[in-house]
C-alpha cells in the first residue's frame, strides 16, 4: 500500500508518522511519500520520520520528494495538508481583519475566506495531477478550510473525503471523562466544518445510551473551560458546541482579546523554528513533546482510521467526515458539504441519519452554507465583487462597510496569490 502526503514538510508531519507507525496493523503501509516544495524542511522532517519508523519497527519505506507527479504516482491515497503562503499568510489572515473590528482567524470570517481563495485553485491543480497519475486514488483533505476545499474537490469529480480533528478530540475527551474506551463513544456530531455541535453523546454505538446530560451535569465546568465559554451557556444550550462557535457566540469579546496578544500564527512560527531544530538532531527518534502544542491533536488516528476504511482495511465503520449532504440536512442543498457521522467504506462516506436540527443551529448552518457557496464561487472565478458578496454574507461580517474594508485588505494582502488581481 502506497500513501502520499502533500505538505509532508509540515512540522506536524511527525505526529502523522507516529500514528502510521503505531497503527500499522490497521493501515499496513509499504511506501510513504512525503511531498513538499520546501526541500530543506522536507529533509529534516523526512529524516525524523525514518527514525520514528525504525524505532517502532515499521517495515515501510519513507521517500521524500519535491516532485508532486512522481510522489503521487501509484498512490492508493493522497493526504492533503498544505498551507498556501505558509505561516506568513496565516499571520496576515489573523491580523488585518482586526483593523475592521472583525475576528481574525485562519479558517472562518474574512481570514478564512482569504485562505480559501488562495487554497482552492492550488488543491484543484494537485487533485487533477493525482487523477492523471491514478484515477482510483482517494484524496483525504485535511487542508483548511476543509468544508470549502472538500466541496471544490467533490464538485470537480474527485474521489475525496474531508477530515477534521474536532470530533475525535471531543470523543477522546468525553471518553476520559466517562472512563470508557474511545471506541465506545459515538457522537451525534452535526453541522459544517468548524461549525458543529455535539447534540448527543452515545455510549456503546449509534443506538447506545445518551450520556450528554450526565457529562454536562458532572463535568460542565471543565468542558466550558476548554471551550472558553461560560458554564451557563452550555447549560442553556444542552449541547456542546465546537470551540470555533466562540467566534460567533462571543465575537466582540474575542476581537478584544486578539488585539492584546501576538497572533496564533506568530506563536506557531516560533514553535516551528524550535521544532525544526529538534528534527535536525540525528538522535531524536520520536515526536517531541513540544509538538503537542502545535495543534491538530489526534489527527494521525483519524487519518489512519479514514484511510483504512476507504482502502478496505480495518477502519471504524462510523467516522465523522466532511462529505456531500445528499438530503441528510433537509434545509441544505444536496451538494452542500456537511460534517457528520458517516458510514465509511471502499465506496466512500454515506452520512448517517441526523435527528431534526434545532432552529438555533440550523439557521447558522444555513447562513454559513450560503457564505461557502459564494466563497467557492469567488475562489473559482475571482473578482472583487464576488469577494465582497462572500464577506457580506458571512455572519461574522454582515455589514456593507465592514465588507468593503475587508475586501480591500484581503486583496491587498494576497495579490501575489490571485491571478485575477
Amino acid at each position: 500500500m502506497k500513501l502520499a502526503v502533500v505538505g509532508g514538510g509540515s512540522t506536524y508531519t511527525p505526529e502523522l508518522i507516529d500514528g502510521f507507525a503505531r497503527l500499522r496493523d490497521t493501515l499496513p503501509i509499504t511506501e510513504l511519500v512525503l511531498v513538499d516544495p520546501a526541500a530543506d524542511r522536507l529533509e529534516l522532517v523526512g529524516g525524523l520520520a525514518r527514525r520514528i519508523f525504525a524505532k517502532q519497527g515499521h517495515p515501510g519505506k519513507i521517500v521524500t520528494t519535491s516532485d508532486l507527479d512522481a510522489g503521487v504516482e501509484g498512490a492508493d491515497a493522497v493526504l492533503l495538508q498544505l498551507r498556501v503562503g505558509g505561516q506568513a499568510a496565516r499571520n496576515q489572515d489573523e491580523t488585518w481583519p482586526l483593523e475592521c473590528g472583525c475576528v481574525g482567524q485562519e479558517t472562518t470570517g474574512a481570514g478564512g475566506l482569504a485562505k480559501a481563495l488562495r487554497t482552492v485553485p492550488v488543491v484543484l491543480d494537485i487533485a487533477e495531477r493525482v487523477r492523471r497519475a491514478n484515477p482510483d486514488a482517494w484524496i483525504i483533505d485535511f487542508t483548511n478550510p476543509v468544508g470549502i476545499v472538500t466541496r471544490a474537490l467533490l464538485q470537480a469529480g474527485h474521489k475525496a473525503v474531508g477530515l477534521c480533528n474536532v470530533a475525535i478530540g471531543f470523543q477522546r475527551k468525553f471518553a476520559k471523562l466517562l472512563d470508557v474506551a474511545p471506541s465506545e463513544v459515538h457522537l451525534d456530531h452535526v453541522g459544517l466544518n468548524h461549525l458543529t455541535w455535539e447534540t448527543v453523546v452515545r455510549i456503546g454505538g449509534p443506538d447506545g445510551e445518551n450520556a450528554l446530560p450526565r457529562l454536562l451535569a458532572e463535568h460542565g465546568d471543565a468542558i466550558a473551560d476548554d471551550l472558553h465559554l461560560p458554564r451557563p451557556v452550555l447549560d442553556r444550550l444542552g449541547v456542546v458546541p465546537s470551540y470555533y462557535l466562540r467566534y460567533f457566540y462571543a465575537h466582540d469579546e474575542v476581537v478584544r482579546e486578539l488585539g492584546t496578544k501576538p497572533s496564533r500564527a506568530a506563536e506557531v512560527a516560533a514553535m516551528e523554528k524550535e521544532l525544526l531544530e529538534m528534527y535536525g538532531d540525528p538522535a531524536l527518534d520520536e515526536k517531541p513533546a513540544l509538538l503537542g502544542k502545535r495543534g491538530g491533536a489526534f489527527y494521525s488516528e483519524a487519518a489512519v482510521d479514514l484511510a483504512a476504511s476507504l482502502l478496505g482495511g480495518g477502519g471504524s465503520p462510523y467516522q465523522v467526515v466532511n462529505t456531500y449532504n445528499n438530503g441528510t440536512l433537509p434545509f441544505l442543498p444536496d451538494d452542500a458539504v456537511i460534517e457528520v457521522q458517516a458510514a465509511v467504506g471502499r465506496d466512500g462516506a454515506v452520512p448517517l441519519p441526523v435527528a431534526p436540527v434545532d432552529p438555533l443551529y440550523a439557521g447558522l448552518i444555513a447562513n454559513v452554507t450560503a457564505y461557502e457557496d459564494l466563497a467557492l464561487e469567488a475562489a473559482l472565478r475571482g473578482g472583487r465583487d464576488r469577494v465582497f458578496k462572500a464577506l457580506l454574507a458571512h455572519p461574522l461580517v454582515g455589514q456593507y462597510a465592514y465588507a468593503e474594508g475587508l475586501t480591500d485588505r484581503l486583496i491587498a494582502h494576497n495579490r501575489e496569490h490571485f491571478a485575477w488581481a
